[in-house]
């Protein structure tokens, strides 16, 4: 029997090279779809590779189509690690100018709480109640107990358990080619550094989406950078927001996307507030 050519009038129950139909009826076959692009399916691996010449084309551009539904369609609320643990908002962007990481809990609370804990006479740990260090070393103790291991090999350990802040890590130190204090750790990749980015951007992370926005628009391809800069503003993140603004006034982002980036960036400004926040940032900058 002769190659089905065109794969969009392949029906759904044929093999798309030799035309059998699925199992159920008389000289049915079972049938797999293609794991790629799902758009047809194949009673075996000789078909399925004696319509590849035919398939590659519309099958590649499918797999993209797919890749991107879930690239841009994943990841627009922020992590729980973005949330202080102690009042449960959002922690305002870039979070280590607006928290305070404990090193004996391991525990990232927000400005705002810290300060709370501080005005009622408490000096531990707001979240744990632990004794704070009150020097260096003592602090690196604590850390070091933790990372026994080398830092890659944790961050990757953690990135297969679920930790966004690992896949965000590894993917700066490929992009980089180093890791912690400038310290060459990996040889830099940027096909991993995206790999890591894009895993973490999908669940939640502003800075890795921002990242990916950047890649993309050094590549000149600014419509799938503007869709990563409006999703991490939309989160709360200023420097998408900034980002947008020069591609405006370069000409390759609209007037309406720098607008939607600006409303969606306020928007995300506006549920981080809280009164002690502001009280505590209001102490940090005097």
């Amino acid at each position: 029997m002769s190659c089905i050519a065109v794969d969009g009038g392949v029906p759904a129950d044929v093999c798309a090279n030799c035309g059998k139909g699925s199992s159920g009826g008389e000289g049915g076959v079972k049938l797999k779809d293609c794991t790629a692009c799902r758009l047809v399916k194949y009673c075996g691996v000789d078909c399925q590779r004696a319509h590849r010449r035919q398939h590659k084309k519309s099958c590649k551009r499918r797999a993209a189509e797919l890749k991107d539904e879930q690239l841009y369609g994943q990841g627009h609320e922020r992590r729980e690690g973005d949330f202080c643990p102690i009042c449960t908002l959002p922690i305002p962007l870039p979070m280590h100018e607006h928290s305070v990481f404990e090193v004996c809990c391991m525990k990232r609370i927000c400005e705002g709480c810290a300060w709370a804990v501080q005005k009622r006479g408490m000096h531990d740990c707001a979240f744990c109640r632990t004794p704070t260090p009150d020097n260096n070393a003592d602090s690196l103790a604590l850390v070091q107990a933790r990372d026994a291991r080398k830092v890659v090999e944790l961050w990757t350990e953690a990135a297969e358990l679920g930790s966004v802040d690992a896949l965000l890590n590894l993917g700066v130190a490929y992009d980089r080619g180093e890791g912690v204090e400038g310290v060459q750790m990996v040889q830099k990749d940027m096909a991993k550094a995206v790999q890591f980015y894009e895993k973490a951007a999908m669940q939640g992370c502003p800075l890795s989406r921002h990242k990916l926005g950047c890649i993309e628009g050094q590549k000149g391809n600014h419509d799938r950078a503007a869709k990563h800069f409006l999703i991490s503003a939309k989160m709360g993140y200023k420097d998408s927001v900034e980002t947008v603004k020069e591609m405006f006034m370069a000409g390759v982002a609209t007037k309406e996307q720098y607008a939607e980036a600006l409303k969606g960036y306020r928007d995300a400004v506006e549920e981080m507030k809280s009164h002690d926040r502001d009280q505590a940032s209001a102490l940090r900058k005097s």
